[in-house]
């Protein structure tokens, strides 16, 4: 049965070898799992934040899993709105990353609800004044974007592809595909601006408040250009680490190439950007607030909340994958690509812890000091609960759907059918100067 759904002219492991792997992986989401039916059932008592810390690490986790899924809309956008035809090739293993960065995402939103069972409240009463109503609606609908654009891929399994309904069903949502781009990135250009807008308009919170363009503080733009920038890093590396676990080479080297040189150009884009918005809000937005730079950071020993996370997120996390990505010999060794990529991602998801924990941790009255903050263990097991669910979701695609269509090019194997049947005779060619020769029954 295992063999019948795995697709054609490709090879996976040994049954055994899938089962362990996806069982090891079940233990940890289990464990996750378990956090998570404590926080349901006995509330945000099991975590360690407080008045201070309204968003605490999942929210963190939250923020920087919708960036870094922020690959998709934009892959999606390049293949189908731009015409980067060589994307076709990554468009399908985007969009499985952007199906389990946003399922992860309104999972971990719904620990922060608490309650569950009111999840529905977000909807039916809805608080228009609040930018995050406009990102639940748009996560929520961005995700069912994303699940249109995976079900091809499932119906393109070996098996359900002999079904007639589901073959044509299939073919026809692949022609109507822009349109469920374009709706995904329209819904993306939002909801990632106002995830950035949020602390950019909380002005009792200095560190992130920033003046903007009529409604719209920077941040919100800063966001949107930093997801669109970094999430093809996170794609290139979660492929590239799905290469070296299969010990396969899934995509060719051309259209990681074209990606990266894109992403490097966001990213240097944007790191221009980074630099003047950092330099205005150190200079005018702070000191116009009370506020001297260097109070946003502290110099206490072994402090999350020091200087050198500035420099680490847009040097480290900015400048250097930008300088290697739109490098074209830089980029094209295998090892510099990896830093890269690493770096991107290490970069952006920086940027969205100090965007929610510094933010808050910052004294912003003379008789306080830095809060302190220490996730609990259940914090913890629901934030790595989603990089578990996603090693599970990412090992079944691969292993019975069509993710890579350039795989059975790029790994041919030996059909053993073709390989044992004894080769043909070839036939006799015809006289010209007379008739055929009749054949015995035998011969026929």
């Amino acid at each position: 049965m295992d063999a019948a759904l795995i697709p054609k002219g490709v090879k996976r492991c040994p049954i055994w070898q899938f089962v362990l792997w996806i069982g090891a992986n079940g233990l940890v989401l289990a464990w996750g799992v378990f956090a998570m039916v404590l926080v349901f059932i006995k509330g945000l008592n099991q975590t360690n934040m407080n008045n201070a810390y309204g968003f605490a690490l999942w929210i963190w986790a939250d923020l920087a899993v919708i960036a870094l899924g922020g690959g998709a809309f934009f892959t999606g956008f390049l293949r189908y709105l731009v015409g980067k035809d060589e994307l076709k090739n990554i468009i399908n293993y985007a969009v499985l990353i952007g199906v389990i960065c946003y399922t992860s995402a309104l999972l971990i939103l719904s620990f922060d609800v608490g309650q569950p069972l009111r999840n529905w409240f977000i909807f039916w009463h809805a608080n228009v004044h609040s930018m995050l109503t406009e990102v639940a609606f748009c996560l929520s609908a961005y995700l069912g974007v994303l699940i249109i654009e995976y079900i091809p891929m499932v119906l393109e399994n070996r098996k359900l592809d002999k079904i007639p309904f589901f073959h044509h069903l299939s073919h026809n949502m692949h022609e109507i595909m822009a349109v469920f781009a374009a709706t995904g990135a329209f819904l993306s250009f939002f909801h990632q601006g106002s995830l950035g807008g949020v602390p950019g308009v909380m002005f009792g919170r200095p560190f992130g408040f920033r003046e903007g363009i009529l409604v719209w503080p920077w941040t919100f733009f800063l966001f949107t250009w930093s997801a669109a920038a970094f999430g093809p890093c996170f794609t290139i590396w979660i492929t590239k680490i799905t290469e070296a676990l299969t010990r396969k080479k899934l995509v060719k080297d051309n259209v990681i190439d074209l990606l990266a040189k894109i992403s490097g150009w966001m990213i240097f884009t944007y790191l221009i950007a980074k630099t003047i918005d950092t330099i205005w809000w150190a200079t005018q937005t702070a000191p116009s607030k009370g506020f001297t730079f260097m109070e946003f950071y502290t110099s206490s020993p072994g402090s999350w909340y020091g200087l050198w996370i500035l420099f680490a997120e847009l040097v480290i996390g900015g400048l250097v994958p930008a300088i290697i990505l739109i490098t074209p010999k830089l980029r094209r060794i295998s090892a510099l690509l990896w830093i890269a990529v690493f770096c991107g991602v290490l970069g952006v998801s920086l940027n969205r812890w100090v965007m929610v924990l510094q933010t808050l941790a910052v004294p912003v009255l003379p008789f306080e000091g830095w809060f302190p903050y220490m996730p609990s263990w259940q914090e913890v097991a629901t934030t790595i609960l989603p990089v578990a669910y996603g090693v599970i979701m990412i090992s079944i695609s691969y292993r019975y759907l069509p993710i890579f269509p350039q795989e059975r090019e790029l790994n041919p194997i030996d059909e053993p059918e073709a390989a044992a049947a004894p080769k043909a005779e070839p036939a006799p060619e015809p006289d010209a100067a007379g008739p055929e020769p009749e054949l015995s029954p035998a011969e026929s």
